[in-house]
């Protein structure tokens, strides 16, 4: 296939994706109401090969709109609920011996754990010590599990969407920054809007079920991922993610001061790997060929977020990350 034929297929294949993404958005609405930017967002992380760490109150639907997700793009979907009695086993799998009739003989067997699925909710991460969320690093960074020395791949696509409620600490078990920096995005869900309030209510407490219609299957979002990675960017575009991160690290010379009085620790290159990717598939997402600064402007906030350690003087002048990204964006 020559270079020419390529471009054009590509084209066709992101009008293709965003016409699938506008009946993707309509099927998710049927069953969740507002949370549009997230429900995006969300979509992003999955076709950019990310992750979410998903933070919000009990009661916002959380695990409703991955299941509901997972349900449209015809994907496995797997759930785990994190307690602080759960085993690394519990996640990835166990051995059994095993009676072989015939001869007699015992042999192991691996029985795959709910981790061997395409879209994993990791219910409440933070609750189970962190020895069993370490169990989840290698099956998100390299999508496969070691067991006795044996390596499993997952199947594609792999999304890991984890949840955390931000009012209860006691009992919990912060993630570590290795685990942190895994996510691609950290996504904070808000209360809805009165109307939409209105609308929850008067959905989930009648007979009515929605029915929704398959969007995607699994090979769609395996395609749709190899298009995001051959979409081209501009080296001004590039320079200004990596400028941005550059630019949130205290000990960089160029570094404003504030972050230097608020920040113990920046973001790394992944940072700029994930902003590069989730402005290539925000643009394509919406028709577009090529993405630009305003969208890595639009992705930086949920990519930053997670990845800024701030210090005493922010703690003490009551500055959260998330100002320190507006500021340094507005900057």
């Amino acid at each position: 296939m020559t270079e020419q034929q390529q471009s054009q297929n590509d084209m066709q294949a992101v009008q293709e994706l965003h016409d699938s993404y506008t009946r993707l958005t309509a099927e998710v609405g049927k069953v969740i109401i507002g949370q549009h930017d997230i429900v995006e967002q969300i979509i992003t992380a999955l076709l950019a090969q990310g992750h979410c760490l998903l933070v919000g109150v009990p009661g916002l639907a959380k695990t409703l709109l991955i299941k509901t997700l997972a349900e449209v793009i015809d994907l496995k979907f797997s759930r785990v609920q994190f307690t602080p009695d759960l085993m690394p086993s519990d996640i990835t799998g166990t051995e059994i011996i095993e009676d072989d009739r015939s001869t007699g003989a015992k042999a192991f067997r691996f029985i795959k754990g709910p981790v061997f699925a395409n879209i994993v909710l990791a219910d409440e991460i933070n609750r189970t010590p962190p020895k069993t969320q370490a169990a989840l690093l290698e099956a998100m960074q390299e999508h496969s599990v070691t067991a006795a020395g044996v390596r499993y791949a997952l199947e594609e696509p792999f999304f890991v969407l984890a949840t955390q409620n931000p009012i209860e600490q006691e009992g919990t078990y912060p993630l570590p920054e290795a685990q942190l920096d895994r996510f691609m995005f950290n996504l904070w869900l808000d209360y809805p809007s009165h109307e939409e309030e209105e609308l929850i209510v008067k959905n989930t407490t009648s007979p009515l079920i929605a029915e929704l219609q398959t969007v995607l299957s699994g090979e769609d979002i395996v395609r749709f991922q190899e298009l995001v990675r051959r979409v081209p960017v501009a080296d001004n575009v590039i320079s200004f993610a990596v400028d941005l991160v550059t630019r949130t690290r205290p000990t960089e010379e160029k570094s404003p001061q504030f972050i230097k009085d608020w920040l113990r620790w920046g973001a790394g290159p992944r940072a700029s790997q994930y902003l590069i990717l989730g402005a290539k598939t925000r643009a394509i997402l919406s028709g577009r060929p090529m993405p630009d600064i305003d969208d890595v402007r639009a992705v930086a906030r949920p990519v930053l977020r997670h990845r800024l350690v701030t210090n005493f003087n922010a703690e003490a002048d009551g500055v959260s990350s998330v100002e320190i990204i507006d500021r340094l964006l507005n900057a």
